[in-house]
């Protein structure tokens, strides 16, 4: 076996060209990683710590673009953030309901966790005025699904295309109490909700369809929020007003990005990987279960509670994976990593079908139409689907040009799709990566050899 040749070239506009080679005489993957931090779960660190009184010390902090967004903006609204590394970030809170008046627009970049989030707590600052935007895609993005509640709670907030979208701009408010039975699950909507219920007095309540992440809830209760969780009708309660006090955080590894190299390990030949140090909270862990559903051997190994969250590590080894139908309520468990089941499912004897997740179309990119246009340009067998795909297994893949469309989840899935396609593959726009794993392509060098 040898190895895949890997390199980077950076153009004059800054974009990059990550180009792949398959090795002529096969490719085998071998090694032990660690994957950034839990992207979910640094977002959330950040913001607690600056609404907590006291310092919180955060470990393991993702580094990406996203979290130095949502530092960026707690920054600016007073909270004091030391230096991002993985070792130690300190924050030091000013308290709930504390937040200065920006003297600039607060600006989430693609952060739509920092923006979503981040609303809840700026319309519950009364007296206060504050504008959010983000970049082009996120100005694209729709941000209706957080005002709606809000609004009826009683904020006062205005934006683009009847307050749907990027740039908002936001009047702080007493805000009401409210029940919401949200049409969609999601952590996102769920959290915004519950972080304005933090300021609100009376119990604020969220009912989903399906259970979505509840990293919000842990550690809300960690920092000192009265929560009341129903598990039996996914419904989650926040008696306001709270108070938060500044805690230790420990960030496990994302399994959203152990998920590429649980992928690659399982379609690449010969290989056997290690990713060490993920966080296994059951609400994030459809993808473990979808591959097991495709015949994957992926084990748990030194299982373990890490302040408050479950962690583990994940060995996969070479298998034949076959087809399966992936709908229903773990669709809110694996949305972010359907891009790389995709991959998967192109390697997968029969035909896969991904249904349930039209939430893909309003993500960094139309991941439904992006992931299969670009897969279907490698010779893939994909069709699209109103809420999905329709993935016909078995094809070869031949390295061609791709594109991420900036979307860092497309451009990490069509790396590993590169791994085991002939050729060259070359992925434009591949800088993307950034958002959410910067050591990436090192990575994919490291198991390559």
């Amino acid at each position: 076996m040898s190895a895949a040749v890997i390199t980077v070239e950076t153009q004059e506009d800054l974009s990059q060209k990550l180009i792949i080679q398959q090795p002529s005489v096969g490719l085998s993957l071998q090694g032990r990683i660690r994957v950034p931090g839990d992207k979910s779960i640094s977002h959330r660190a950040l913001m607690l710590g600056a609404l907590a009184q006291g310092e919180t010390e955060i470990q393991g902090l993702l580094l990406g673009e996203d979290p130095r967004s949502t530092a960026s903006c707690f920054q600016a609204l007073g909270a004091e953030i030391s230096e991002l590394n993985t070792e130690l970030v300190k924050v030091k809170g000013i308290g709930l309901g504390n937040l200065q008046e920006p003297v600039d627009v607060l600006n989430a970049g693609n952060s739509g966790t920092t923006l979503r989030l981040m609303l809840g707590i700026l319309a519950s600052h009364s007296g206060r005025f504050f504008t959010v935007t983000g970049d082009s895609s996120l100005r694209s993005r729709p941000m209706s699904r957080v005002v709606k509640p809000l609004l009826q709670m009683g904020s006062q907030i205005w934006g683009r295309k009847g307050n749907s979208l990027a740039p908002l701009a936001i009047q702080g408010q007493a805000l009401e109490p409210t029940h919401y039975f949200s049409p969609i699950a999601s952590a996102q909507v769920k959290s915004c909700i519950l972080l304005a219920g933090l300021m609100t007095e009376g119990q604020t309540t969220v009912t989903e369809p399906a259970l979505s992440r509840d990293h919000s809830e842990r550690m809300l209760r960690a920092f000192g929020a009265n929560l009341t969780i129903e598990p039996e009708t996914n419904s989650v309660t926040v008696t306001g007003p709270a108070q938060l006090y500044g805690q230790k955080v420990i960030v496990p590894g994302d399994i959203s990005s152990a998920a590429f190299w649980l992928v690659a390990g399982a379609i690449a030949p010969n290989s056997e990987l290690v990713v060490e140090n993920v966080g296994v909270n059951p609400t994030r862990t459809g993808i473990l279960e979808a591959l097991a559903l495709m015949g994957a051997d992926i084990q748990l190994e030194n299982q373990r509670e890490v302040a408050g969250e479950p962690v583990a590590d994940l060995r996969v080894r070479s298998s034949r994976l076959k087809s399966c139908t992936i709908a229903g309520d773990i669709i809110p468990r694996l949305i972010d990593e359907i891009p790389i089941l995709a991959v998967a499912a192109v390697f997968a004897e029969g035909t896969t079908i991904i249904r349930d997740a039209e939430e893909l179309r309003v993500k960094e990119s139309d991941r439904i139409t992006v992931m299969a246009q670009q897969l279907n340009k490698m010779g893939a067998q994909v069709t699209e689907l109103p809420d999905g795909m329709e993935i016909t297994g078995g094809t070869s893949l031949t390295g061609t040009d791709v594109d991420s469309y900036t979307d860092h989840r497309i451009a990490m899935s069509l790396a590993i799709a590169a791994l085991v396609s002939k050729g060259i593959t070359t992925i434009h726009r591949a800088e993307a990566a950034a958002i959410s794993y910067p050591n990436f392509t090192a990575t994919l060098q490291q198991i390559c050899r």
